[in-house]
């Protein structure tokens, strides 16, 4: 994928749905690091069914702290290695209170201090509660990244960083939820939808499937 190619490709993403936003379910910025860190290995709906009736209980670091580790447990059972996240999230609530007065840092290091906070849970906090141009490479944007030949790279982190070059700096904000997004419903791993998306036309793969299609096509024309 060329410059050009990048540009047309996040302006048409962009024109579709102008202000992206996660679809975790949160109303302040401990309840999106708490759902980001319970979301590991787990669908975006099974955290916001289960964080429904936690973050109606316990919507700071020390309400969280007074549920104790066996109520938060039992109401986050439903999602996936639910044990280690909730004495994660127990662990992060008690230096949050004694280390940042119950606020949630700014910075990549102080967040990926706390127990159960890799790169990108921090890069999504920073992207979505702190509006830095953070690129958090899940599952879906590696995928999108390789497959269309916008950030190729052998791990997330090389793709992570090959997005902060090449992606353009008037879309680098919500880049992150574009690409998410297209990967969840559009570019999906095992049956992409090429002929429905919109950005095929900038797409190394997508071009690749064009090309064969009408090749076949004509192959297929009386002589």
């Amino acid at each position: 994928m060329n410059t050009a190619q990048i540009e047309t490709f996040f302006a048409t993403l962009s024109a579709a749905n102008p202000r992206p936003q996660t679809e975790l379910v949160y109303t302040n910025t401990f309840e999106l690091l708490a759902a980001v860190l319970l979301s590991a290995q787990a669908t975006d709906i099974s955290v916001n069914k289960a964080t429904r009736t936690l973050f109606a209980l316990a919507n700071t670091p020390q309400k969280m702290l007074d549920l104790g580790l066996d109520r938060v447990t039992d109401l986050v059972r439903t999602i996936g290695l639910f044990r280690t996240k909730a004495k994660n999230l127990l662990a992060t609530c008690r230096i949050l209170v004694d280390e940042h007065a119950g606020q949630i840092p700014r910075t990549r290091e102080a967040l990926q201090a706390l127990p159960g906070v890799g790169r990108k849970t921090a890069n999504v906090v920073l992207n979505v509660a702190f509006g830095e141009p953070a690129m958090a490479v899940d599952t879906h944007i590696f995928r999108v990244s390789n497959r269309t030949g916008l950030a190729p790279g052998r791990n997330p982190l090389a793709v992570e960083e090959a997005l902060m070059r090449r992606v353009p700096a008037a879309y680098l904000v919500d880049a992150h939820h574009w690409l998410i997004l297209h990967g969840r419903y559009v570019c999906q791993a095992r049956a992409p939808q090429c002929e429905a998306c919109s950005v095929s036309h900038c797409c190394d793969e997508g071009r690749k499937r064009l090309k064969k299609k009408e090749k076949g096509a004509r192959a297929g024309q009386p002589a």
